[in-house]
Order: C-alpha cells, then sequence, then structure tokens
C-alpha cells in the first residue's frame, strides 16, 4: 500500500511550487507556438478535448444554437483545436434512439451539412480549427438505452454489457462491418462540405472500435479478430475509406487508450497497482501506435482506461494534475507523427511541462474549459489565478451519465447555456447584503456586483469558504481550496464588501437599510439521536477536518455518504484503523460514476470494512455497538465520527423575511447539496435582481 500512496492522492500545491515557475513570459511558452496536424495549421498547441453532448442535440441528431454558442465560447477563448464530443455516421446497425429522438449527434445526410456548417464557420472566425469526432457506436457500453430502442447491442463479438453484465451483445457481422466503413467515408465527405477542418476517429474508452481493437473483447476468428493487425483492420479501412472520399491531405486523428487498466470485465485496476492486465497494456498500446502511424494516422490522441475503469479515461479530483501523460511520453518515443495528451491538464504549470519535457506535441483540456472557457486566454496573459479551478466533481457527466440531463458545469452554470445565461448590466442599482461566505454567499456577492449592484458580505469566520474550508482540507481535494481562493481574490478585485468575523442579526443587516437581503448561513452537522453520542470521543466531520479534533487510531465512521468515504480512505491513508458503518444497502455517493467507481476501488484496495444495512445502537465508551443483518457486532474505536448529514441553518431567515420584503434563500441554508446546486441557486438569483 504504501509505495502507491502518492499515486492516488497526490496534493496539486507541490504542481505549483517553484520548481515549476518558468521564467518566460507566457505568451512565449510552447503551449502557444503553432503546430500542423498534417496539412492543418493550428495557431496554439491547446485542444478542447471532446465531451458528449448529450442532452443537446435536436430531436433529429442536428446541432443547434445552444451548440454553437457553447463552442464558440471556447474558440473566443483562445483555444487553438477544437474537438467537438462524438457525433455518429449511422443508425442501422445499433438504432440507437430514445423516445424516437437521437441522444447524440449524428451526421449521414447532407440535410445535416447546414447546421454544423454555422458551427464551422462561427469557429473558423475566432482563428480556432475544429475537427469533429466520429464514432462507430456504443457496443456493449450503453446496452440499456439500446434495450430501450428495443434492439440488442452489438460488439466485435458476443461478450457482457457493462451495465447488465447478464446482457450479452451480438457480433456485427461483415456486411454490417461494410456498411460501417461506408458510412464513415460517407460522414466524412459531409464533414468536408460543412466546413470540419479535420476528423477524429474515437477509437477510446471501450466503445465499438475499441471492442474491435482489443483482444478482451474481440473473439473474432476472421481477418478482423486475432492478431493486433487484424484487429486494427477496422479503423484501418476506415481511415482509408475517409482518405479516398476527401483527399490525403484531410486530417485525421485516432483517439485509444495505451493502457485499460481491466482486471476482468467491471472489474478495475488501480494506477500504481500491480496486477494482471485483460485489456490492453502499454507495450500492445505502443505497437499500435507503431501500426497506426505507418496505416496513415496524422496524429494520434492518446488516453487510457475504458468504461470498466472509468477513472482512468476520465480522471476525477483524486487523481494528480497531469495524471496521463506518461500514456503519452511512451507513444511519444516511438512515433514521429503529433501526440495529443490528456489527462486533469488544466494545471497551465504542468501543461506547459508536459510540452518542454517533450510527452507530447499537444495537450487537449475538457472539464478545465467547461470551468473556464478563457483559460488559453488568461494563460497566454499570465493572469493564472483569473482561472476559474476545475474541481474535478465530474457533475458535467453526472448530469449526463445518470440523470440524463445536459452538458454542463458545477463551477460554471453558463456552460452550454452561454447565451441564455449571459450576464446583463443592470437598469436599477441596488443594495444587496448577503449573509453568509459559504459558496453560495460568494457567488451570488461575485454576479450581483459584475451586474452593477452595491453589495455588502458578512461572514461570522474569520475567512471566507463554508464548507469549502474542510472540503478542501485533505491533499486529494486541494482544488477546492483552489476554487475558494479564486472566489477570495474575485470579490477583492471587483470591491465587494466583505465584513468578517461579523455574526449578522437583524439589526445588523436592517442598519444597512438594504434592498435586498440573500440569506447564504448554509448548514450544520446533523446529530442522530444514538445513545452515548453526546460522549468526549464523539465527534463530526467538520471538526476533524478542520483540525479542531484529532482522531484516535481506531476509527468508527457513522455514515457511508460521500464525506464519509472520502474521510475514511484519507484517514487510512494517514495510518488510521477506519471502520465505516451505513444503515443503507449501497454507499450513498450521489457522484459522477467515474469518482464513485474510484472511490468503491480504493475502499476495496485499502480494505477498509464497511457495515451496510447496519444501524448504530449506541456508542459506548471504547466501542460500538450495531445491528447488521447477521446480527448484532461490536466494532472497536477511540474514535467516533459522525458524516450523518447537514441541516439547514435558517434562523436569521425566518426572523428576516417577516420584517423585510426582499429576503431569499440560497444554497445549503435552502437546502444542503453539492456545490453545483449552491453555485447554480446563486447565480440564478444574482442575474435576476
Amino acid at each position: 500500500m504504501s509505495k502507491i500512496k502518492y499515486v492516488y492522492f497526490c496534493n496539486v500545491d507541490k504542481l505549483m511550487n517553484k520548481d515549476n515557475i518558468i521564467l518566460e513570459p507566457p505568451h512565449k511558452w510552447q503551449l502557444f507556438e503553432p503546430i500542423n496536424i498534417g496539412k492543418c495549421w493550428i495557431k496554439n498547441r491547446i485542444a478542447m478535448a471532446p465531451m458528449g453532448l448529450v442532452g443537446m442535440v435536436n430531436p433529429d441528431g442536428s446541432i443547434n444554437r445552444r451548440i454553437v454558442d457553447y463552442y464558440v465560447e471556447r474558440a473566443k477563448g483562445g483555444v487553438g483545436l477544437i474537438i467537438t464530443g462524438l457525433t455518429r455516421v449511422e443508425n442501422e446497425i445499433e438504432k440507437l434512439m430514445l423516445d424516437g429522438r437521437h441522444i447524440l449527434p449524428i451526421l449521414n445526410s447532407i440535410k445535416y451539412v447546414t447546421s454544423h456548417s454555422e458551427l464551422t464557420e462561427e469557429v473558423h472566425h475566432w482563428g480556432a480549427r475544429i475537427f469533429v469526432q466520429l464514432t462507430a457506436g456504443t457496443g456493449r457500453v450503453i446496452a440499456t438505452l439500446a434495450l430501450l430502442s428495443g434492439v440488442q447491442p452489438v460488439s466485435a463479438s458476443e461478450v457482457p454489457c457493462y451495465w447488465l453484465p447478464t446482457l450479452k451483445t451480438r457480433a456485427i457481422t461483415r456486411e454490417e462491418i461494410k456498411q460501417l466503413v461506408k458510412a464513415f467515408g460517407d460522414a466524412a465527405e459531409y464533414a468536408a462540405l460543412a466546413g470540419y477542418d479535420g476528423i477524429e476517429l474515437h477509437g477510446h474508452e471501450g466503445y465499438l472500435l475499441d471492442q474491435f481493437t482489443s483482444s478482451v473483447w474481440n473473439l473474432r476468428n476472421d481477418e478482423y479478430g486475432g492478431s493486433l493487425e487484424n484487429r486494427l483492420r477496422l479503423p484501418i479501412e476506415i481511415l482509408d475509406e475517409i482518405k479516398s472520399r476527401v483527399g490525403r491531405d484531410f486530417p485525421v486523428v485516432y483517439r485509444f487508450g495505451v493502457k485499460h487498466f481491466l482486471k476482468h470485465y467491471n472489474n478495475p485496476g488501480l494506477p500504481g497497482e500491480e496486477f494482471q492486465e485483460v485489456g490492453r497494456d502499454i507495450n500492445e498500446g505502443v505497437e499500435m501506435a507503431k501500426i497506426l502511424e505507418k496505416a496513415g494516422f496524422d496524429a494520434l490522441h492518446v488516453d487510457a482506461g475504458c468504461y470498466d475503469s472509468w477513472y482512468m479515461a476520465h480522471p476525477p479530483e483524486y487523481m494528480p494534475h497531469g495524471c496521463l501523460v506518461d500514456f503519452a511520453a511512451a507513444v511519444k518515443k516511438n512515433v514521429s507523427i503529433p501526440v495529443i495528451t490528456v489527462g486533469r491538464l488544466d494545471d497551465p504549470f504542468v501543461a506547459e511541462k508536459a510540452l518542454r519535457k517533450g510527452v507530447a506535441d499537444m495537450v487537449a483540456i475538457g472539464r478545465g474549459l467547461l470551468a473556464d472557457p478563457e483559460w488559453p486566454n488568461k494563460v497566454r496573459n499570465g493572469l493564472f489565478e483569473e482561472i476559474r479551478p476545475c474541481i474535478g466533481c465530474h457533475e458535467c457527466f453526472y448530469r449526463i451519465i445518470e440523470l440524463a440531463r445536459p452538458l454542463s458545469c458545477a463551477v460554471n452554470p453558463r456552460t452550454g447555456r452561454e447565451r441564455v445565461l449571459e450576464l446583463k448590466p443592470v437598469e436599477v442599482k441596488r443594495k444587496v447584503i448577503v449573509i453568509g461566505g459559504g459558496v453560495a454567499g460568494m457567488e451570488l456577492a461575485r454576479v450581483a456586483k459584475i451586474r452593477g449592484h452595491e453589495v455588502v458580505l458578512f461572514e461570522q469566520d474569520k475567512e471566507l469558504g463554508g464548507h469549502l474550508i474542510e472540503a478542501g482540507a485533505v491533499d486529494f481535494k486541494s482544488d477546492i481550496r483552489r476554487l475558494k481562493s479564486w472566489y477570495e481574490r474575485q470579490l477583492a478585485k471587483l470591491g465587494v464588501d466583505v465584513r468578517l468575523n461579523v455574526r449578522a442579526d437583524t439589526n445588523v443587516v436592517l442598519k444597512e437599510d438594504p434592498d435586498v437581503i440573500v440569506v447564504a448561513t448554509g448548514s450544520k452537522c446533523l446529530i442522530p439521536p444514538i445513545p452515548g453520542v453526546e460522549r468526549p470521543f464523539v465527534t463530526n466531520a467538520i471538526d476533524v477536518l478542520r483540525g479542531r479534533k484529532e482522531p484516535g487510531h481506531e476509527v468508527v465512521i457513522i455514515g457511508a455518504g460521500l464525506v464519509g468515504v472520502e474521510l475514511g480512505i484519507w484517514l487510512k491513508q494517514k495510518g488510521k484503523n477506519v471502520s465505516i458503518v451505513e444503515m443503507l444497502p449501497a454507499p450513498n455517493v450521489s457522484v459522477s460514476h467515474a469518482n464513485k467507481l474510484y472511490l468503491m476501488t480504493m475502499l476495496k484496495y485499502l480494505k477498509i470494512p464497511i457495515y451496510l444495512e447496519t444501524k448504530v445502537e449506541s456508542i459506548e465508551d471504547g466501542r460500538v455497538i450495531a445491528i447488521t443483518p447477521s446480527g448484532r457486532i461490536e466494532l472497536p474505536c477511540d474514535t467516533v465520527i459522525l458524516c450523518t448529514g447537514l441541516t439547514p441553518v435558517r434562523d436569521l431567515y425566518e426572523q428576516l423575511r417577516k420584517i423585510h420584503p426582499n429576503v431569499y434563500l440560497i444554497g445549503d441554508a435552502l437546502s444542503p447539496r453539492k456545490i453545483r446546486d449552491a453555485v447554480w441557486d446563486a447565480y440564478y438569483l444574482a442575474s435576476s435582481l
């Protein structure tokens, strides 16, 4: 365990120390050197990584103004290359639709050219290039949608589906392969006609092309199975078809994972862990890169992971910035065509160092450009502290995959709603009093001030941040600290009147003669009625994370929500013996599948016992008595940490709403939820004041 401790949880602050400072002015960094992919000239080496547009397309699969605005915002922000979210080339084989509606863009008819050309033209006006990412389909990884569409999922062979392992795919036929290859050629012609500068083939993450190229899913005994060369036959046939249709000079990039991190179906490996790889390993990934270069691909977009190890394909907050660059480095040593690297590269120093070390030729940034579309321009001008940080929460994907809602961002409500949520100056300036300096209060103050209101913010603590303070206390959540610091700097820059160490009451507030009062007083720990909960060795997560209470060696955590699970892993990494007790039949971790999978895999790897469907009966000296489905147990402990949820703090709101006509409640004071909810509550309210 100790040998890979820091592989998992990296302190981002260590990545920003003086050893990483590069002395040249940022506009002279390699990030801003031009590059060619094939014969396509790109103004800098920053690419917008492809991210799915689920929930944003029109019912017929065409793109709309909302999507155009979304990409144009990033082009305006200075990105050199935009790679769109995966776009389908046909709908006859998978028939992937939901209630008769396309859930992803499709480019299989000339009727789609007009909407795509609107996108490419506007992106080009801002000096950016744009490649369309084309996909062969989803195969085993989106089986539930295939079932809802009334069809059996397809793959290279008959293999278990990811989300429903009891369901098997059917093997795609040779005739369907030919049909698929032709569809890529058709889509390429439409893409060129629409003004795209190139194509990226989506051969990553365990989607259909990846299923063909990996022996764990490709069990065929025809010319498309067996050897690595045979398994690569389909993407190479697609490449040849595209080049024959639109010319050899039209650039085509291949995106793939060098290593799958797969022990078996639905059984992922961790970075740094020793295990037998049953998917693609690094050696095969490098050989694959050589074959793809020889076949004529113009660049390689190097990633890692698959659905079964989704935290590698979509690294969560627990993984360090630049966590995947070593995979690009392995490929870069063996090919001469440009290599694009990924993996939480929104830290500009990490991104620049990747290029300077020669591990890649371009960096692709995804979620960092959702959080701040102006990332390239801010970096170029040395405005590092102005960059709104991505916090790695994956709320963007959680909404798409688990909630079937459009792409968005926890810290940037305008993502995907650029036109609708554009801030406009106020017509009538008001005095706005904000009570509470947590994330909701800070966002409300920031947006209201930008729009032109006079804003006063009261915070009873000695610093701003609220629950961000304890949320960012552990090393592997240091991006939360970055977000807190960003807000503090923004409020100072905007000239918001922030008054710390002031416990606001009705007299304090009304003395300011406010036009609007916004109560963002947050929440406090919910204390369950457990016998013995008042004992001195019983504490809560907030006090532990803020350093008010130092836990002993034998720790029992009550509650397996996100806080309890993260706290348990952190304490285990610090050498504590940890047990977790949860009343529900599964941990109540309502986050993105990538983040949750990582946490659950870490619990298993670190051997942290978690007692599910278990109720704490009492807390006694040196032990917790609990009732499990198998009977009564005793857990030894010298510390009990309550992670049993939060309850709103609304006392002041209840007083103020009776004496002032314009009082609003936001954030945890309204209902304890996620950072996204607090930020969005505040943004929507402030944009309407």
